[in-house]
Parts: structure tokens; sequence; C-alpha cells
């Protein structure tokens, strides 16, 4: 005869339904309260994922739950905190590579929204489940010399797919075959349509080299009701909003410095730019475990000085000599010195950059002959990209225009006729797309003239001006009509210098930037 229990239950039963309830209690106060995250970084010999037997561990790896970083232990191990909405993420060290997915975008991280996303317009993270007992991270060893390139997009920004089309002409083929290292889009990846990422992504991925991408204004989800929930759609597809790497001697920081403001009256939100305490954490304690001569490459869409808390930025990077800082969002390209006037208290000023766009004046203007629109910036210079060489503490950019030739490096506006009598009195305006304060531009009449120094003025392009004129002057156009001319930070001007002689003559300009490299431009004119 079975033993039973009080109420005649078999005790062997009593007993395994007392292992199952306790079971289940461990599993619910598990996913109820993580309280902490375990894991192990690994070198993936076999290129599968996972940790099999034999695949060492890798020691002194940085990881991060996106405020606090802690090393990897010698067995490989780390822990950190974690809570119901977390990204924990791996910070590639040099000589490393992460995952890749069919895009090429980096897989350095894990997900844990147990609850998933909430409901918003464009679908977030479905419902991740309990958390695992060990959040691997899996990396492949690679050679990264001191010298390497990386791209810049700056605002690639397409309304739909005929615009993502417009950005595979226009850049991505031009770009097959690049001995860059990696690229980056540094916002407004989108124009606010985020169910295109993937195909945005597809296009890109054609380059065949690690894409990483920088959250923008457009790349945010609108509905959201914090800053908490804004990114849902952007973590599905490319992970956290902030984090590091580094490549070869340099350290990069994707950085996300877009504040969102919600108004509970009127249902509706605004973004501003600001980093906010949770990422200046992060950002505190990241540089805090980097050598002080080591270059550090801040990558973000709003610039910096249109950032509320830059100047706690500042003090953390300010003090180092090798820094640098890019952006996008203002469509022009400008090199801007921070200094004091801005809060800035290093002892040299802090260079940052607002990157040429893909996207131009937002795909506007008269279409090409492929059916792209010329889409020139309000700056008067082309759309297009650029391309850092890193070297060590050393790195210097490189403009391309879309669709042209490397050499193509400046505008030249003068007239096309003048009179004898009247030539010195003919003005002529350069606009050099890359060129800075600290650039010197010369001019000279060919064959007989002596160069002379050209003055930058910080005005509106006459080229930009004429072109605006033109497509405002059709009124009823089947393009999208180009946006106003905006004062340009990269022109220069000077007379005519006095002809003797009727004839048709070469202008022709030299502009030499802040490392010494030369770039040319010439124009014919007639005198009559």
């Amino acid at each position: 005869m079975k033993k039973t229990g009080t109420i005649g239950i078999p005790l062997l039963t009593l007993l395994a339904l007392a292992l199952l309830s306790q079971r289940h209690q461990d599993i619910q106060a598990k996913q109820e309260k993580p309280g902490t995250v375990t894991g192990v970084v690994f070198h993936d010999t076999n290129n599968n994922g996972k940790r099999d037997a034999g695949e060492s561990a890798l020691e002194g790896i940085r990881v991060s739950n996106g405020r606090q970083i802690v090393k990897t232990d010698d067995a490989g191990k780390f822990q950190l905190p974690i809570d119901e909405d977390s990204i924990v993420f791996v910070i590639k060290p040099s000589g490393w590579r992460t995952p890749l997915n069919e895009n090429k975008l980096p897989r350095f991280y894990y997900i844990h929204k147990p609850a998933g996303s909430p409901k918003q317009r464009y679908a977030g993270v479905e419902p991740t489940g309990p958390l695992p007992d060990s959040v691997d991270f899996p990396l492949y060893p690679q050679q990264e010399p001191d010298e390497f390139k990386a791209i810049m997009f700056g605002d690639p920004q397409p309304r739909d797919q005929k615009e993502i089309d417009y950005i595979a002409h226009d850049v991505v083929e031009e770009l097959i075959g690049t001995d860059a290292s990696f690229g980056v889009t540094l916002g407004d990846i989108m124009f606010d349509n985020l169910s295109l990422f993937q195909s945005q992504a597809r296009a890109v991925a054609l380059l065949g080299i690690p894409w990483y991408n920088v959250i923008g204004n457009h790349d945010i989800n609108t509905d959201a009701r914090s800053r908490k929930t804004l990114n849902e759609t952007f973590e599905l597809e490319f992970g956290p909003s902030y984090y590091s790497f580094d490549y070869g001697k340099v350290h990069f920081m994707v950085l996300d410095d877009i504040a969102w403001k919600f108004n509970e009256e009127t249902g509706k939100g605004s973004y501003s730019g600001g980093l906010g305490p949770e990422q200046m954490e992060f950002i505190r304690n990241d540089l805090a475990l980097i050598p002080k001569d080591q270059l550090i490459v801040l990558m973000m869409h709003i610039p910096l000085v249109n950032v509320s808390d830059r100047e706690e930025l500042y003090r953390l990077i300010e003090q180092r000599p090798f820094s640098m800082s890019i952006s996008g969002h203002t469509h022009h390209h400008e090199h801007r010195f921070i200094t004091k006037k801005d809060g800035w208290r290093g002892p040299k000023p802090h260079h940052h950059i607002i990157n040429v766009t893909v996207s131009g004046s937002w795909w506007s203007g008269t279409p090409d002959e492929r059916g792209i629109p010329h889409t020139t910036m309000a700056d008067g210079a082309p759309n297009g990209y650029s391309i850092i060489t890193f070297d060590g503490h050393e790195y210097r950019m490189d403009f391309k225009a879309a669709g042209r030739s490397a050499d193509y490096q400046m505008q030249i506006h003068a007239p096309e006729v003048v009179a004898k009598a009247e030539s010195q009195d003919a003005d002529v305006y350069v606009n050099v797309f890359n060129g800075s304060e600290y650039s010197k531009t010369e001019l000279r009449i060919v064959p007989s003239g002596e160069w002379q120094e050209m003055e930058r003025k910080v005005m509106k392009d006459p080229s930009r001006v004429a072109v605006f004129d033109a497509d405002n002057a059709v009124k009823q156009k089947p393009w999208r009509g180009i946006v106003a001319p905006k004062a340009c930070p990269h022109l220069w001007h000077a007379k005519l210098p006095a002809v003797k002689n009727v004839g048709t003559y070469l202008i022709e300009i030299r502009s030499t930037d802040r490392h010494g490299r030369v770039y040319n431009g010439k124009r014919t004119i007639r005198v009559e």
C-alpha cells in the first residue's frame, strides 16, 4: 500500500509538485528581477557564434550596460547590473572584430527586454524572455594597421524607396571596392519612415565593410512619450544608440545627442540636442579606461555646439591632447574650431566637423540625366561624403562629391565676359568645399599673372544663389524645389587682376589646406 499525505496524495507526488513549484518560483524570480547579467567574451575559432570546448576566453575586454563598464577576468567572465530594459554590449578592442549580420551591421550587443518594446507606430523589439544564464560575446582576430580609412555619411535621409535608390546610384556604386576599413552614418539614416531601415542597410552592405550607425532626429519613434522609448525601432535594427569601439590606435565613441520632451497636453514631442546623465556616466567611465595619449573620435548627429550639456563633455576631453568630433544634421559642410567663446577650456581649439550630407539638400533640385536631383547643399557644396584617414594621433579628411572626380574640390564663380577697362572690378568667388579658416586660397591669371591671396568671406555663395533663383523661377516644377542658400563658411573672394589685352584667359586657383595639401581649380574668362 502506497504512503499518502494528509489529503490522500502520494508523498512522491507531493515531493515532485514541491520541486516543480520551487523551480517555477526560481524562474519567475529570475524573470521579475534579473539583478545582474553574467557572461563570457571568447575567441570564436569555428565562427559559429557560440562558445565550444577548447575556445579560449579573452581577458581584459570591456563590457557595458550603457552606464557601468567592467573588464573580463582571467576566465573571460564579466558581471553587470541589469534592469528590465537594458542592452549589454562588448566594446570592440583593437585587433578584433565582432560578428556582422547579413547587412554588415556589427552585432556586439544583447538586448534584454522581457516584456518587449511598447506598442508604437514602428515595430520595436519583441519580448526577449528570461535572461540567459550566460550572455556570451564572440570575437574574431583581424589585422588593424595604424593607418586606415573610414567613410563618413552625413544624413542620407531618404523619404522612400525611390530615394534609397538615389543613394545606391549616387554614392554606393562608386564606392564598391573601397579600401576603407569601415563606414559610419552620422544620423538621419531615414527621413521618418523607419520601416525602411533594412532596405537602406541592404544597399550600403554592398560595400562589404562593417557599417556603424548614429541615431538622428529622423530615426526616432516620434510617438514615444519619453526618451527611454524613443529608440525602440533603432535598437531593433542597430542595437544601442550609444556605444564605443577601438580600431587600430583610435578610440571611437558613438553618441546619442537626441534629447526628447513630450507634451502631455498636445500629445506631441519635440527634440533638442542633449546627452543626458545616463549617457554621460557611460562617457565618463569609458574615457577613464582610455590612455590620455590615444586619439578620441566622438561621432554624433546634432553638432556639438548645439548640445545643451556639451560643457560637461568638454571637461572630460579638453585636457586630452588628441581628440576630434564629427556630426551631420545641418546639411552643409564645415570645419568648426571650438574655443573659449563656446565654453571650451582646453589649451588648443577642439576640431569639430559638420559633415557633408549624402542627401545634400534633402534630394531636391532639378534631376540630372540619371533622374537624380542635383541636391546641392545650401552652402553651395555638392552632396557627397567624406573619407577620413587615421594614422596614430593624426587624421585628415577628404571631401568627395557624389558622382564626380576626386579632383573636384571647388566651384569658381566669375563672369563669362568683362570689358577690358573694367576687368579689375570683376568679382571672383571660390567655394573650396573642404576649406576652413586655416586654408590659404590664391588666384592668378594664366599665363602672365602672379599669385595673389584671396580673402575668406562668410556669405552666400553667388553660384548657389543663382541656382536657387533659376529653380524658384519655375512655378510648376515636376521636382522638389531646392532649398534657399545660406552663408558658406568656406568661400573666398578677390577682384580679377587687371588684364591689358582683349582675349580669352584662364583663372587658376590653388587652395592649401591645414595639412599642406594643395587643390587646384580652373575657369576661363573672356575679356573684350
